[in-house]
């Protein structure tokens, strides 16, 4: 049986804008808190991203939110302005790894 290779990510956006970050995990929490990263909480708070069935919404004003607040467009590629302290779950992802990936790999 065929077995997929490493992926290298094309900076596409796609994992990005599928709403990862709101699965940031307390740990995550008490690093920014630990390095000062107040900017990054500051975005969290005022989000207050809950789940509403098939999309995260602010709890704050019910407006629908489109993916990380931390996604930047450069260029012709997206680029993470948070790269170097990002959450766990975008530290863990693996491009292709999951349908929401363009490089999924599908067994023939």
């Amino acid at each position: 049986m065929k077995t997929p290779k490493a992926t290298c990510c094309k900076r596409c956006g796609t994992c990005c804008l599928s709403g990862l970050f709101f699965y940031i995990r307390d740990e995550d929490i008490e690093r920014w808190e630990r390095d000062g990263r107040n900017d990054i909480l500051h975005v969290i708070d005022n989000l207050q991203a809950v789940w509403a069935g098939d999309h995260f919404v602010s709890a704050r004003d019910g407006t629908f939110l489109h993916g990380c607040p931390f996604l930047e467009w450069e260029g012709d590629i997206y680029r993470c302005s948070i790269y170097d302290t990002r959450p766990r779950v975008c530290r863990e992802y693996q491009p292709g790894s999951s349908r929401i990936c363009p490089q999924y790999y599908r067994r023939p």
